[in-house]
């Protein structure tokens, strides 16, 4: 039927639920039964709760608008045009929630509505974090709370039994949910958002395992003693630029850029861990190295970098400033090391100018005392050199 006021029905009564507006043409809602002739009522409760759900994300876009879901500029600007970049989102949202959001926003599209005929651009299903659940020998579940983690194994706190541990999915009937509040305040957000991206590739479950987040929060005290000193350690900070830190900065840059691209969180903080090791080093970074580092780390850890960000001297967020760039010429190595096979198999490995010609690699590899040693009394029918990986030497 057709209707102009879509709000609920209410009534006088402070104990009555508000109807749907359906309920409002009482002359479509009071019908006969098609199959006893008695009287009947239609459904007025047809459009279940989570509709609103399909269509949010165009809502958020323009949540002031008091005219209309969305105007057409916010939705251009934001949604254009290409839908929204990226979804996270567990895979049952590809059968269930993103299915039904799809068909709504290619009707609203088909009226005019949205100027996009897809809502999202990309899916990306993150994995699960499990946890570590703990059983006694009558197979009653143990809280965290009641053990004692030793070198070899989880113990009962009060009785001293062995627990047997298996990995599941967070339960409070097996007793192993791990309160994030409790992580933040022993440790900080940054360590928290350091090791849920330290696991392991965002698309694989994994389990938690709270006696690894220290190591989370060992790295952003090593950062911050680097830059700001503590009472036992001055900072690092010098006047010139070390060239070996600053080779590794740019390949740190390098790195994580092309990481948070493809999401590989995890391989991204490896490559700020290497930086920092090197630095340590050194013994010293400079005040400009020191800000790229920082810029690079902010979306990892972005309350520890702001106020690294202020020890250096700024008084703006660092939020604005642009993101650092690369250089390829320090990136490249100047030597490599080959691993040298004789029929197939390692013999040897070789540390070589990077742009020694094919002959001089022949040589060196020929001089190794362990590769020599391998084709001695034998005649050598060829040589493959596989340039940046390996010499092969191929022997009868």
């Amino acid at each position: 039927p057709e209707m102009e006021d879509f709000t609920p029905v209410t009534s006088d009564d402070p104990d009555a639920p508000p109807a749907p507006p359906l309920a409002r043409i009482t002359d479509w809602v009071n019908n006969t039964c098609p199959s006893c002739g008695a009287p009947a009522k239609r459904e007025t409760n047809a459009m279940p709760q989570w509709a609103g759900s399909c269509w949010y994300y165009l809502r958020f876009t323009d949540s002031s608008n008091d005219q209309a879901f969305v105007g057409p500029q916010a939705e251009q600007y934001w949604m254009g045009p290409d839908g929204i970049d990226l979804y996270v989102g567990g895979a049952e949202h590809a059968v269930l929630h993103l299915l039904y959001s799809r068909f709504w926003h290619k009707v609203l599209c088909d009226l005019g509505c949205v100027s996009t005929p897809e809502p999202f651009a990309k899916l990306f299903n993150q994995g699960m974090i499990r946890s570590f659940a703990y059983r006694d020998g009558r197979g009653m579940c143990v809280g965290y709370d009641d053990i004692d983690f030793r070198e070899d194994a989880a113990y009962h706190r009060t009785t001293g039994e062995k627990l047997s541990e298996s990995v599941e999915k967070m339960s409070k009937s097996l007793k192993n949910v791990v309160s994030p509040d409790s992580v933040v305040a022993e440790y900080g957000a940054d360590t928290l958002r350091l090791y849920e991206m330290f696991m392991g590739p965002l698309d694989a479950s994994k389990p938690w395992n709270t006696r690894d987040v220290p190591g989370a929060h060992r790295f952003c005290r090593r950062l911050w003693r680097m830059i700001a000193g503590s009472d036992d350690q001055p900072a690092l900070l010098g006047e010139s630029a070390d060239e070996q830190v600053e080779r590794a900065l740019h390949k740190t840059i390098k790195k994580v850029s092309g990481d948070i691209e493809a999401m590989k969180f995890n391989t991204a903080i490896s490559a700020m861990m290497e930086v920092v090791n090197a630095v340590y080093r050194a013994e010293t970074i400079s005040r400009g190295q020191a800000e790229r580092l920082v810029l690079v780390a902010a979306p990892f850890a972005p309350h520890l970098c702001e106020e690294l960000w202020s020890v250096l001297g700024h008084e703006e967020s660092l939020a604005y400033e642009p993101w650092p760039q690369y250089d390829e010429a320090m990136i490249a190595e100047d030597t490599v090391e080959l691993a040298v096979q004789v029929n197939g198999k390692v013999r040897g490995r070789i540390t070589v100018p990077a742009d020694a010609a094919e002959q001089a690699v022949i040589d060196a590899a020929l001089a190794d005392p362990a590769v020599s040693g391998a084709i001695e009394g034998k005649q050598i029918v060829k040589q493959i050199v596989v340039p940046g990986r390996l010499v092969n030497l191929v022997v009868k």
